[in-house]
């Protein structure tokens, strides 16, 4: 039998608004609550209600024949809980229909796999709370930020009790072998690898309604048989994406909701295909091969490596930066401090600041909430810079850790450091 694993990535940050010099040491709020209010509301109604609901009604109408998998980084979670909870709700009845597998990342979308092993599992640990608490399921696969993979990030999710792991399939890595079968980690046979097919991925999530694409207009019987047409020439087709394709990405008015609709029965018409969730898919099929990438890579740019976030040295500097203060923090001990710490680590801050140019550089703009990669950088260093005036100067002066960790009572402080 053939597998179809689709797997939908699900994250909004917490944007940091335009943060001025005179603002150090006089403004404690770093957070741009309604731009990040608007963006979550916008993105709700135009993807993630009308998709969850699209995706329900494909459970009840193939029953068990339809699965799919998600992450949701806990700023995202955190940001739904707030502002959008329908959505929420919807995710937690895809959660009950037993079709849909939610993996294990980073709470906070960040870096630390690649800066900090502590700050790494302390987050993962804390996002596995989080779906237990909210959706009521417990992670059994893992998926780093953005895909970001290395023989060090496999050892650290073995380390953490995972046996399956996602990955950008990559040919510099994969030099002659195919995508499409499950692989083992050299290094840690029990650690499965999944790969992701990004020419049939990035068929639906790039391409879909490029009209100066040659296979323009895609139709879910043409792309089922593109699928059909691979039958023998591998065991399993990773879909991976980002879940705002569906409406936000890709317009409702360009198909894409009729193409999801359609795309599972058109597949399912062949008697060797079926659609597992990435748990399923990995425990389906037996490794035919090692992997083992001594660099980082993902599933960002044409390079796909880490120059997305890391590529130049705005960048290096602003990482950097954040990372020394690590030990002061954990030291002090204060779950305020420590709450703005990790929103700072998250991802697209540093994604912002990217100076690449062409078709990269216009993927990093259409996301960036800023002018330039230049203000990206200029504001982050600010709330960087009063972040560390305001923590207190030794041990004593520190207050004890707050009580209890809900989303409220984070959401609550969000805006504000509050370091005083």
């Amino acid at each position: 039998m053939n597998t179809v694993c689709m797997y939908f990535e699900v994250h909004q940050p917490h944007r940091l608004r335009p943060y001025g010099f005179f603002d150090i040491g006089a403004n404690p709020y770093y957070v741009d609550e309604e731009k990040n209010r608007a963006i979550m509301r916008k993105v709700a109604d135009k993807c993630y209600m009308p998709a969850t609901e699209l995706l329900l009604e494909l459970c009840e109408r193939h029953g068990e024949e339809f699965r799919c998998t998600f992450s949701i980084s806990g700023t995202a979670l955190e940001q739904m809980k707030q502002w959008r909870p329908d959505v929420l709700d919807n995710f937690k009845r895809l959660a009950d229909t037993g079709n849909v597998e939610f993996l294990s990342e980073t709470y906070y979308h960040s870096l630390a796999a690649l800066f900090s092993e502590k700050e790494f599992r302390a987050q993962v640990e804390e996002h596995t709370a989080l779906m237990e608490r909210e959706l009521g399921v417990r992670p059994r696969a893992f998926r780093n930020t953005e895909l970001i993979f290395s023989n060090h990030v496999a050892w650290l999710a073995q380390e953490l009790g995972y046996q399956t792991i996602l990955m950008e399939g990559v040919e510099r890595v994969l030099d002659w072998r195919s995508p499409n079968f499950v692989y083992r980690h050299a290094m840690n046979p029990d650690l499965k690898i999944l790969l992701k097919n990004y020419k049939l991925s990035d068929d639906i999530a790039f391409r879909f309604s490029d009209r100066n694409w040659s296979e323009f207009p895609l139709h879910a019987e043409k792309f089922a048989s593109w699928v059909h047409a691979h039958e023998g020439e591998g065991e399993v087709f990773n879909l991976f994406m980002d879940f705002e394709t569906f409406g936000e990405h890709q317009w409702e008015d360009s198909g894409i909701f009729d193409f999801l609709r359609s795309m599972p029965e058109m597949i399912l018409r062949h008697p060797e295909f079926r659609f597992l969730t990435v748990s399923e898919t990995a425990e389906a099929h037996q490794p035919v091969g090692e992997i083992e990438s001594h660099e980082p890579v993902s599933w960002a740019d044409t390079e796909r490596d880490i120059s997305a976030w890391l590529g130049n040295s705005l960048q290096q500097q602003a990482v950097r930066s954040l990372y020394e203060l690590e030990n002061d923090i954990h030291t002090r001990g204060r779950e305020k401090d420590l709450q703005v710490f990790r929103r700072l680590q998250t991802s697209d801050h540093f994604y912002y600041m990217c100076t690449k140019y062409f078709n990269d550089g216009d993927v990093h703009k259409y996301f960036s909430p800023y002018e330039s990669p230049y203000d990206a950088y200029v504001y982050f260093m600010n709330i960087l810079q009063d972040f560390r005036q305001r923590l207190p100067a030794t041990q004593e002066e520190a207050t004890p850790p707050l009580p209890g960790s809900s989303v409220e009572s984070r959401n609550a402080d969000l805006n504000a450091s509050i370091l005083q």
